[in-house]
């Protein structure tokens, strides 16, 4: 299924982090939570992602992650030059791309019902089959563009219900503690590196096979993922049972008990707000590299600067910091992450470019102690739900941004639109951290009583 995608930030050392936030002390962060103990040699709160990789379901799970993202990054990239080729339209071309994220938000509600009511290998099991049958309606030679792009609808419709399945299954498969965090930051490790791997694979498989027999490739890696799924997990009964109302009900009245909860709310706008200021870079870096008369090949340093940074910093933070430490950086981080898109001011050549979004790439850092802070605090039933919605929002939050950048930079210079973005960014993000912190302080009150 289509990645975990994570907001930026940027990392600062601990004693910064403190001085940031000295009356901020740190969620649950270790408790083991429900759940299959891990298998031997896998403590919880110790032994970092190698713990995490000692869980057997956990194995099948990254593996079934791995294979899916590289099939659907080879499949977006190979049907966008599909879609080119049948209609020698940029912009449908580009329409092919949107369409990956503008059908999250009512895939995330409508159905978001589905991870809760439903067992979860049931339910990822058959999400990965559906997605197999469009990518291979995709394939024969007859399709039309309109159904084309109506499949590419679908399957990103689904996207948010697995991601959220999964996710909430994550809490069953490794408790709610520390190896929970550790299993995410995996997922959203190989999601940055599948993106840079799956662009440039898509790229040779385009060298040698149609663009149709590329995508071909994704039927096979769905179904794979289903088969290590059903194979590798445990058949877990559904978290709110079966039995109920309509779906769609179900699903609305969720998003509500969600995001009616103040705390929770805060939460999911910490994940959001960032990443929808943060996408502004990648989606202007074509029009900034010839702004500035670099080549393409500055094009594509621009597009990977920010997932290195990512991979980077989430690794460093996964391994050499404690639960608790994790947790006390998460505000500043996220304080400080969008400030190196501030540079671009200065219209920054393509070495300083690069460097100020690895920088902001490097903020997933405060995602890990965020991702602690939200488990914590969705109920268990709600769970699924939370997940869903919280996929679903993230991927629209993007799509709207890049959407609204590529709108700016029609009236003013793609360099200005970028470090506005930092700044309006740092400011919004700055008002969602004063809230959190409230939030946080009446969420351990009502807890003692």
């Amino acid at each position: 299924m289509p990645s975990d995608t994570t907001p930026a930030g940027t990392p600062r050392d601990e004693p910064a982090a403190q001085a940031l936030s000295p009356a901020l002390p740190p969620e649950r962060t270790s408790s083991p939570g429900p759940g299959p103990a891990p298998e031997a040699g896998s403590t919880p709160g110790s032994g970092g992602y190698r713990a995490v990789f000692a869980v057997r379901e956990f194995r099948a799970v990254f593996a079934a992650h791995l294979l899916s993202l590289l099939g659907v990054v080879v499949s977006e990239l190979a049907l966008t030059v599909l879609v080119y080729d049948l209609t020698g339209s940029p912009l449908l071309s580009a329409l092919t791309f949107a369409l990956g994220f503008l059908p999250y938000v009512i895939g995330g509600t409508l159905l978001a019902g589905v991870a809760d009511r439903y067992p979860a290998r049931r339910t990822l099991v058959t999400c990965d089959l559906i997605c197999a049958g469009c990518v291979a309606v995709m394939v024969l030679p007859g399709t039309p563009v309109g159904a084309l792009l109506a499949l590419r609808c679908a399957v990103a419709a689904v996207a948010p219900v697995f991601t959220g399945t999964r996710t909430a299954a994550l809490t069953d498969i490794l408790g709610e503690g520390d190896l929970y965090v550790l299993g995410r930051s995996l997922l959203r490790l190989v999601s940055q590196g599948a993106m840079l791997i799956g662009f440039g694979a898509g790229g040779l498989l385009l060298t040698v096979l149609s663009p149709r027999g590329a995508i071909t490739v994704t039927v096979v890696t769905f179904l794979c993922s289903a088969a290590l799924l059903r194979l590798g997990t445990l058949d877990r009964p559904a978290r709110a049972g079966e039995a109920g109302g309509a779906l769609l009900r179900e699903s609305l009245a969720g998003a509500r008990a969600v995001l009616g909860d103040r705390r929770i709310l805060g939460l999911l706008l910490l994940f959001w707000v960032p990443a929808f200021f943060v996408v502004a870079p990648e989606a202007l870096a074509a029009p900034y590299a010839d702004a500035i008369g670099a080549g393409p090949a500055a094009v594509g340093l621009l597009m990977c600067a920010m997932a290195v940074g990512h991979i980077g910093a989430e690794l460093y933070v996964g391994t050499a910091l404690s639960p608790r430490a994790r947790s006390r950086i998460t505000l500043p981080v996220a304080a400080l992450g969008l400030l190196p898109l501030v540079l671009f001011a200065f219209r920054p050549g393509t070495a300083l470019a690069v460097a100020a979004l690895v920088l902001a790439g490097a903020g997933a850092a405060y995602v890990i102690g965020l991702d602690q802070w939200f488990v914590d605090v969705v109920p268990e039933h709600l769970r699924g739900r939370a997940m869903t919605l919280l996929t679903a929002g993230l991927m629209t939050f993007q799509g709207i941004g890049m959407a609204l950048a590529g709108l700016a930079a029609e009236f003013v210079p793609v360099h200005r639109v970028v470090a506005y973005s930092g700044v309006i960014g740092t400011v919004c993000t700055l008002l969602l951290i004063l809230e959190v912190r409230r939030t946080r302080v009446r969420y351990r009150s009502a807890r003692r009583c």
